[in-house]
């Protein structure tokens, strides 16, 4: 996204759902925020009231009025309200991407997860690298011990037979 694509004091809608997906996004591209969502219990609750508090502050920020927030996105005005005033945890956190928009411009940092993807994907295999090695030994030691088991069963036969 180009910053000046995305104004941070939008008019109209079209600017105000381009604000407010850039806030959503950035906000769950942050590295608390993908922390959170490790969780699969809260994941819906926190994307929820993340997407909640950045249409919020999208609208907010085009002067609307909290009522009127409140009635476009279905939610009780104290929800909006507690959300802009920053008394979630989603509205921080929103408001903290919103903040730094403003001083970096609109950035939505993915070659910072790729990287952070990539990092964990090559421990990953190595890691899988790793598990496959112990299982080829493993393996390994259940033939050879199939083999002194079978060897053991024919000496054994073959003590019976005598008998």
């Amino acid at each position: 996204m180009v910053p000046e694509e995305i104004p941070l004091t939008p008019m109209g809608r079209d600017e105000i759902h381009r604000l407010e997906t850039a806030l959503l996004i950035g906000t769950l591209l942050s590295p608390e925020v993908i922390e959170l969502l490790k969780d699969p219990n809260e994941r819906l609750t926190w994307v929820d009231s993340l997407a909640v508090a950045a249409a919020a502050l999208a609208r907010e920020r085009a002067h609307m009025t909290t009522s009127r927030i409140a009635e476009e996105l279905g939610r009780s005005e104290a929800t909006i309200r507690n959300h802009l005033a920053k008394k979630t945890k989603a509205g921080q956190l929103v408001w903290q991407t919103y903040e730094r928009f403003v001083k970096e411009g609109v950035k939505i940092d993915v070659e910072g997860l790729l990287g952070r993807s990539t990092a964990e994907l090559s421990r990953f295999r190595s890691e899988n690298d790793e598990l496959k090695r112990k299982l080829e030994e493993s393996l390994a030691k259940v033939e050879e011990l199939s083999r002194k088991i079978e060897k053991a069963k024919e000496g054994l036969r073959r003590v019976l037979e005598e008998l």
